[in-house]
């Protein structure tokens, strides 16, 4: 048998619970392993069992699901489930997979599952490719190699054959000989977000999304393209 993928189901209302754990029961390589009805059992239970999968409530009394991700920011992959939209900015700077809003159909579910898979699925290459987390990017000018801090960089905004890399540290964005795809595959960056075929912003300084449009920090405003908004879990 394949990878059984081991889930946990944090939320406070026991319909909840009823309705993630028959989505479960339809997947043959989710194991429902656990149920906790608060955060305090949450946190407890993420010290001293192993998942793969978390589904996490965000609107639950004392410990929230946001301080949960915030106080366990290497737990395992976190699908949001919650009647609340107004957390997704919080919930994706905190490198959750996806969101889902209640009721959840069960479509959006699987959608939520086969991104899952896909992580893991490219989990031992990203560990082959690098085991560090890439901190910059490089690029070379007049024979010198360049690095900018990926921690700097607001967005990157392609160009055909160039890019451009819009920085704080910068007011004139730096143009490199690069493609968007060179990005991607020279980065193991989870900051970096692709929202467009033109467009990588880093989540970091995302203010605001709407349905077709991404704000950042400084008010740039981003266009998000029709089939990266599924990443975001924006209507299509």
């Amino acid at each position: 048998m394949g990878t059984i993928y081991r889930c946990l189901i944090i939320d406070d209302e026991t319909p909840a619970h009823k309705a993630l754990a028959s989505h479960l029961s339809h997947f043959d390589d989710l194991e429902h392993t656990a149920s906790v009805y608060s955060g305090m059992e949450a946190l407890k239970i993420l010290n001293e069992q192993r998942f793969d999968i978390i589904f996490l409530d965000i609107n639950m009394p004392v410990i929230s699901g946001i301080q949960i991700m915030e106080l366990q920011p290497n737990r395992p992959l976190t699908i949001i489930t919650t009647a609340y939209s107004d957390f997704a900015v919080t919930a994706y700077k905190n490198n959750v997979i996806d969101y889902l809003i209640k009721p959840i159909a069960f479509d959006d579910f699987k959608n939520a599952i086969e991104k899952v898979k896909i992580y893991y699925s490219g989990y031992d290459a990203l560990k082959r490719k690098s085991t560090n987390k890439t901190t910059s990017i490089s690029y070379s000018k007049n024979g010198e190699n360049i690095e900018i801090a990926i921690n700097q960089i607001m967005y990157i905004e392609s160009m055909g054959n160039y890019i451009k890399v819009h920085t704080t540290k910068n007011k004139v964005p730096i143009v490199i000989y690069k493609t968007l795809l060179n990005i991607l595959n020279e980065t193991s960056n989870t900051e970096l977000l692709q929202i467009h075929r033109s467009y990588i912003v880093n989540k970091s300084y995302i203010s605001s999304l709407s349905q077709n449009n991404i704000i950042l920090l400084n008010t740039t405003e981003l266009p998000v393209g029709r089939k990266y908004k599924i990443l975001l879990n924006l209507p299509r």
